[in-house]
């Protein structure tokens, strides 16, 4: 499981549009979003940078938490 860090995710658009994001990346699993937290949890085996990148370029940069 990786925990990663959105500090820009606010609402639940911004979740809708960070799920949407996180499942264009292949072995990303079940990903929970929680927007108290800001964090995100990624339950497959997915790579950290891919799932990174897919973030970034749907513009909620976010790092490992």
């Amino acid at each position: 499981m990786t925990t990663l860090s959105v500090p820009d995710m606010s609402c639940n658009h911004c979740k809708a549009t960070v799920e949407a994001a996180l499942a264009t990346v292949p072995q990303a699993g079940a990903v929970t979003v929680d927007l108290t937290s800001r964090k995100v949890q990624v339950a497959g085996p997915a790579s950290v940078e891919a799932l990174l990148q897919a973030l970034d370029k749907a513009g909620y940069p976010a790092s490992v938490a």
